[in-house]
């Protein structure tokens, strides 16, 4: 027979997600972002650029990152040349984000790369990579849910959430996000 205990150790819900290394790791670089990057001038976009590359960001060139957006895990950002994370933008990323070349993230949009499975008792923790194509534009307080590719050229507009991949040099509004209007296709005219 179980005592409550033993019942309690085996709970998805208490179980930790994360290992104590990785918390570890993301407290270091919380701490050095703070220390860092939160307090500087927002032309300093190449400064927070070396910053994110030593905690193993891949990042392209010519990229803008501002020091009031919060990255949970740079080791699992990827991004072209030419991106723009804005002001108070969320990266949150524990399945990994991609960013094509001139993705656009305006502020206090949020890109959300895990969810939990409320089907199972456990709870269980699920991770989904964000991969944004190249011209897109995720407008502000936009949310972009695990497992979205939002292809080249689309717009997600502002407050707008999308749980589903978004068509190309398509636009997009509403929550749930619904196509709006088709974009011009400024790449083959």
């Amino acid at each position: 027979m179980f005592s409550v205990h033993d019942k309690l150790s085996e709970d998805g819900y208490l179980r930790p997600v994360f290992s104590f290394s990785n918390k570890l790791k993301r407290f270091c670089w919380n701490i050095t972002w703070l220390l860092l990057c939160r307090w500087t001038p927002n032309p300093m976009h190449k400064w927070r650029v070396m910053i994110v590359r030593l905690f193993g960001g891949k990042i392209g060139k010519q990229n803008t990152i501002y020091p009031d957006c919060k990255i949970w895990a740079p080791w699992l950002l990827v991004t072209e040349d030419v991106v723009t994370i804005g002001p108070a933008v969320e990266v949150y990323n524990p399945g990994g984000v991609y960013l094509s070349h001139h993705a656009v993230l305006s502020q206090n949009s949020f890109l959300c790369g895990a969810t939990h499975d409320y089907n199972t008792s456990d709870f269980t923790y699920i991770m989904k990579e964000i991969v944004i194509q190249p011209y897109v534009w995720i407008c502000s307080k936009a949310v972009v849910l695990p497992g979205v590719n939002c292809m080249e050229g689309s717009v997600l507009g502002a407050a707008a959430v999308t749980s589903r991949d978004l068509k190309p040099w398509t636009v997009y509004g509403g929550n749930p996000a619904v196509a709006l209007k088709t974009r011009t296709d400024f790449l083959n005219k």
